[in-house]
């Protein structure tokens, strides 16, 4: 028979149900810990009747805090129906903040699944022997391994992008596409990281642009609404880090010992992963020479987003889910539609349960965990993108 009680694992205190074990009947079994929190849009909880269906304009992310068999704690939140679209954020960030952008990617049929990693938002820290970015990829994949995730689209934004790219580097057969977002990788980000270890005080530089970037992000006089939503998502994060500001020292460390991209990428290309550098065209953070070096290394298509800063995806719920589309129409979706017919389906008459059913393990802990909604999301709901891009194909670039 189920409880009700009261966690705090750094997020506001809510109501959780815990079912009891039966190697334990006196206890609470923490695997199937879920939150059942109400947010205000866009984001949205399951509510005390996870399946119950709901009516909604645009997809709203639930937002779950699952628990490994190590006993290590993970948040994330997940939303829509189709292919698994695995969302990993940047430093200091978590993958709830992302909620505006990834709500409009459902459209394209992929069920949004985005992960906290290690030490940020709903996920503990890893032990202190972790030494590097590798071993925060290796909870990434612990984690959908834990969800029932079997082959994927991976995306992931700054140090985000490092994570997931150590994992399709590692299982490069779990892989449909992998879309790298201003990440951490590439010759440039190296170097710079490099000069980093013996010269600690340029990061000051790094630091102070990553700063004012996040301060220009929210909108506050050009439009107040937006700022208004961005900054009911950013409120929670920053509370929490001024709660818990430690958390961060051990992943800005891990990113000072992480050794380079080079091989990883070359490792990408050798196994033919269709990869996207997805890069702002004004990011002085991680420089757009970075993403060209990624995008070469892995043989992969750049899309230069023009006039972006580090964290443009944040400031324009509407430019990321444009690019998707373009890209989806292009090798992205091709690639999409090869990974169907390799599962032994027809991508054309298929039907979303025929999808899931194949890309995931058989009763899979994500699709449980899935909120049900009938959504309404139309064009006329959706302003023009903020920003213009330019897609370079690998062939076009001569390299």
């Amino acid at each position: 028979m189920g409880k009700t009680l009261l966690m705090d694992e750094g997020w506001d205190p809510i109501v959780v149900r815990v079912e009891d074990d039966d190697e334990h009947p006196s206890g609470p079994r923490l695997k199937k810990v879920r939150h059942l929190a109400l947010a205000e849009e866009p984001i949205i909880g399951p509510g005390l009747e996870p399946d119950a269906d709901v009516d909604v304009t645009l997809p709203r992310l639930a937002r779950h805090q699952v628990t490994l068999e190590d006993g290590h704690t993970v948040g994330v939140a997940i939303c829509g129906r189709g292919v698994p679209l695995v969302v990993v954020h940047g430093f200091s960030a978590e993958g709830i903040l992302y909620a505006q952008t990834l709500s409009r990617l459902v459209d394209l049929g992929f069920k949004v699944i985005a992960v906290d990693t290690a030490g940020h938002g709903g996920t503990l820290g890893l032990p202190t022997g972790a030494q590097s970015l590798a071993s925060y990829a290796e909870l990434l994949g612990r984690v959908l391994d834990h969800l029932g995730v079997k082959r994927m689209v991976l995306a992931g934004h700054s140090m985000g992008g490092r994570l997931v790219t150590e994992l399709a580097a590692a299982q490069p057969d779990r892989v449909i596409g992998l879309i790298l977002l201003d990440a951490i990788v590439g010759d440039t980000w190296d170097r710079m990281v490099y000069l980093y270890r013996f010269f600690p005080p340029l990061m000051l530089g790094t630091a102070g642009t990553l700063v004012a970037d996040t301060v220009t992000t929210v909108p506050w006089f050009r439009d107040p609404r937006q700022a208004l939503k961005l900054g009911s998502l950013v409120g929670p994060t920053i509370r929490g880090h001024a709660r818990r500001p430690w958390r961060m020292l051990a992943p800005a460390a891990s990113i000072l010992r992480s050794r380079g991209s080079r091989r990883m990428l070359e490792s990408l290309r050798e196994h033919k992963v269709p990869v996207f550098v997805v890069h702002g065209g004004w990011d002085l953070a991680v420089p757009l020479q970075t993403a060209k070096d990624a995008a070469r290394r892995s043989r992969g298509d750049l899309v230069v987003v023009q006039k972006g800063s580090h964290s443009w995806l944040l400031k324009d719920p509407e430019s990321l889910p444009a690019i998707m589309h373009a890209l989806m129409r292009g090798r992205l979706g091709t690639a999409v539609l090869k990974a169907q017919l390799d599962e032994g389906i027809d991508p054309v008459d298929a039907t979303v349960d025929e999808v899931e059913a194949v890309l995931y393990e058989p009763n899979a802990l994500v699709l449980e965990l899935t909120p049900r909604q009938r959504h309404h999301d139309t064009e006329d709901l959706h302003r023009p993108p903020r920003f213009r891009w330019k897609v370079l194909p690998a062939r076009s670039r001569g390299d």
